[in-house]
């Protein structure tokens, strides 16, 4: 991401924090996928677990049910006023971090027995460099799990993905143009699979759902 595309970002996810945050805890289903995609990490009672593009905090709550008091959760993001809830929502845990960092480059070191990435690949120039580097970081034996939307490719698709089209040019930065070049949703469908391909190349064995109407991909690896 340039540095303009950077602060565009910022500012738009920073305006629409509370409402991204109430999203994030309302939408229906959505706690049901992010316990799903707690266990999917396949952590124990005293892992260390990293979130990388932690927004408001959603999932930390679920992560930090499965590593107990003894394990560590931190949360990355790079918006300020998302992780000002994130840092809310957490503040009666002590064994939960929440730290500005970018996703690609994230400020952690030492042991980490999973990564989760939850709606952040489509976002990256890069994503299936950052799936080797967060790969790399866990470790052979650990875990990484990729959640994300991209196009339907189910039977009924297209009134769905007319739906998704729209909700997805409304959340690109900075929501003030007709058309964008390139496409974003093109371009959102491509990242996603390439992270999803590089994930399915680094491990040993896959676990792979699909949800809201085909819109939405879970994919968890142990890593080789």
């Amino acid at each position: 991401m340039t540095d303009r595309g950077s602060e565009l970002a910022q500012d738009f996810y920073g305006r629409w924090a509370r409402l991204y945050d109430l999203l994030a805890r309302r939408t229906p289903g959505i706690g049901t996928l992010r316990r799903q995609a707690a266990a999917a990490c396949r952590l124990e009672s005293g892992d260390t677990v990293v979130e990388m593009g932690c927004g408001t905090g959603a999932n930390l709550p679920y992560l930090r049910e499965r590593v107990g008091p003894d394990g560590t959760v931190v949360g990355i993001d790079f918006t300020r006023p998302v992780l000002e809830h994130a840092r809310d929502r957490t503040a009666a845990y002590d064994n939960v971090h929440v730290v500005r960092g970018d996703a690609t480059a994230p400020p952690v070191a030492g042991d980490v027995d999973a990564v989760l990435a939850t709606f952040v690949v489509g976002m990256l120039a890069e994503p299936a460099r950052a799936v080797d580097d967060w790969a790399d970081l866990v470790g052979s034996g650990g875990h990484v799990v990729l959640v994300n939307a991209a196009r339907s490719k189910r039977w009924y698709a297209p009134p769905v993905n007319a739906l998704f089209r729209a909700v997805v040019v409304l959340s690109t930065p900075p929501t003030t143009r007709l058309r964008y070049d390139p496409d974003p949703v093109r371009q959102l469908d491509e990242r996603v699979e390439s992270a999803h391909e590089r994930l399915r190349d680094r491990a040993a064995a896959i676990a792979e759902e699909t949800h809201a109407l085909g819109v939405v991909r879970l994919t968890g690896g142990r890593i080789s």
